[in-house]
């Protein structure tokens, strides 16, 4: 099991997934009509359909990503070391995140 993951480990940095995600241009992405018209025809369709379940979880989902990327997330880590005045706001955020999401996923039936 740890061969395979270091496996897996080596993949990732061989193919440098992380800094892709670091240098992800969020203003860029939602100018680029090859995202976004997926996700305009992605929400009209829930909308069509009123799963307004799926609405909001396309919305956390955006809002979490966008929360990850503020100046308040990359300033709690100073010079190397976390800031332990702001990790419990953004675990709380992240806690809330996933609540929701299992609350809407596994507990609320419909």
């Amino acid at each position: 099991m740890t061969d395979f993951l270091v496996r897996v480990g080596d993949w990732i940095h061989h193919t440098q997934v992380l800094e892709q995600i670091k240098a992800v241009d969020a203003p860029g992405l939602f100018h680029n009509p090859y995202f976004l018209a997926p996700l305009i025809c992605v929400v009209i369709y829930n909308l069509y359909r009123q799963t307004f379940v799926n609405l909001v979880i396309i919305a956390l989902c955006l809002g979490l990503w966008y929360f990850s990327g503020t100046d308040y997330v990359r300033g709690a880590v100073v010079g190397g070391e976390i800031s332990i005045g702001k990790i419990l706001p953004i675990a709380g955020v992240g806690v809330a995140g996933v609540a929701i999401l299992i609350y809407l996923l596994f507990i609320r039936h419909d």
